[in-house]
């Protein structure tokens, strides 16, 4: 297994406020690189996994499922968790659902107890569900299909590349799919604060998805930001300065226990 030159790990230690980003299906952790690598510039402590399957070949993610997933972010948490006061988890696309369920598990109506766990929540056209009727036939179809068309490399600003598989394993794309429906029947168990990105046009999550976080999660804060001039791949779109600067904002307030309790959504020109 040989990783894709870009597509290793990130991991850079700061101080006792720790960040988590998790990447995308048939991504890498050179998705988040730049978003991963401003929050440490600022002096946050910050971990970006690669997720098992990912940045290597599309043979290796057939050989994985959400389980795999899920269990490395879990890893990364609980190393951040060790040194840092406070921890705050974050992901794009399929990473906003690994996040998501990170806060259901280690979040006070899940986890009950003195034990820390997740403070907040950093989403970027986080996909909890998908509206593509095709989907329906998957549960079949992946017994018949070897390989599925990409999905990868939804952004808006030339030049810009997301370096996603060129094709799709079935079976991990249905494993996926139940992962999602399992976040999506927990999102009432997510209380902490959420900041939520979403970009008024994107080809692979539909804005429902965003919906239904900010319809279930119990959270008494919970910020929407529309953004504008982006696709699906907003961390490395035209609004990524947006997010990270954004995202600072949202960890500095929760690292100095400022958490308003007002909901609210903005739109970025």
């Amino acid at each position: 297994m040989t990783v894709r030159p870009g597509a290793e790990p990130f991991a850079r230690d700061g101080d006792d406020v720790g960040v988590l980003l998790c990447h995308g299906f048939t991504g890498n952790p050179s998705s988040l690189l730049s978003w991963a690598e401003g929050l440490a510039e600022a002096g946050r402590t910050v971990r970006l996994p690669r997720l098992p399957g990912h940045g290597t070949s599309p043979r290796d993610l057939a050989l994985t499922g959400w389980s795999d997933w899920s269990a490395e972010v879990d890893a990364a948490f609980h190393d951040l968790r060790r040194s840092c006061r406070v921890v705050v988890v974050g992901g794009l696309s399929m990473g906003g659902a690994l996040a998501l369920r990170l806060a259901q598990t280690y979040g006070p109506a899940m986890n009950p107890g003195p034990l820390p766990g997740v403070d907040g929540v950093i989403l970027v056209n986080p996909a909890v569900h998908l509206d593509d009727r095709r989907l329906a036939a998957l549960p079949a179809l992946r017994w018949v299909l070897p390989w599925l068309p990409p999905v990868g490399n939804d952004v808006k600003r030339p030049g810009a590349q997301e370096d996603a598989y060129d094709r799709i394993p079935p079976h991990a794309l249905h494993s996926m799919l139940r992962g999602f429906r399992s976040v999506a029947a927990d999102l009432p168990a997510v209380s902490q604060p959420v900041l939520l990105f979403r970009s008024s046009e994107d080809h692979v999550v539909p804005a429902s998805s965003s919906a239904l976080i900010l319809d279930r999660v119990t959270s008494a804060r919970a910020d929407e930001v529309i953004l504008r001039d982006s696709y699906h791949v907003a961390t490395i779109d035209n609004d990524a300065d947006e997010i990270l600067r954004r995202s600072l904002t949202f960890i500095d307030e929760l690292a100095v226990g400022a958490q308003p309790t007002t909901r609210t959504t903005e739109g970025v020109r």
